[in-house]
């Protein structure tokens, strides 16, 4: 059966720096997909985070490209298998250079946000199952 994937497009200042802080948080870089302009991040096997220098994202928009560390362009939002994965991943953002950001507790769903070296928003949240399938 055909899976749709999502590949999230993210203009960064340094994308050596982005490999280095992405793969801090566990995930892997395809190298197929990557180069010195482009780092194919691999979050699952249905969602990508693209990784461009910003003279690369600039070739695929007219648009200005938005500042994330002053604007918000997007919220990024990854579900985690519990609460504890939601801190996990978030601490090892904060470690690898990231800002914390919100927490949301609201007993059956819990999700805390960081943001990446370039100001990107990632929210990280969990539901409990119970909850999901009603």
């Amino acid at each position: 059966m055909y899976q749709q994937m999502i590949f999230v497009n993210l203009a960064v200042s340094d994308v050596a720096a982005s490999k280095k802080f992405f793969t801090e948080l566990g995930y892997t870089i395809n190298p197929q997909f990557s180069s010195d302009d482009c780092a194919s991040v691999v979050i699952s096997d249905t969602i990508v985070a693209m990784m461009l220098s910003k003279e690369h994202y600039a070739k695929f928009t007219q648009k200005e490209i938005a500042d994330a560390t002053k604007t918000s362009e997007a919220l990024i939002c990854l579900s985690a298998e519990s609460r504890e994965k939601v801190d996990e991943l978030v601490d090892k953002a904060v470690a690898a250079g990231g800002t914390a950001g919100k927490t949301q507790d609201y007993g059956t769903m819990y999700g805390r946000a960081f943001d990446d070296l370039d100001g990107h928003s990632w929210e990280i949240m969990w539901m409990d199952p119970s909850e999901v399938q009603g």
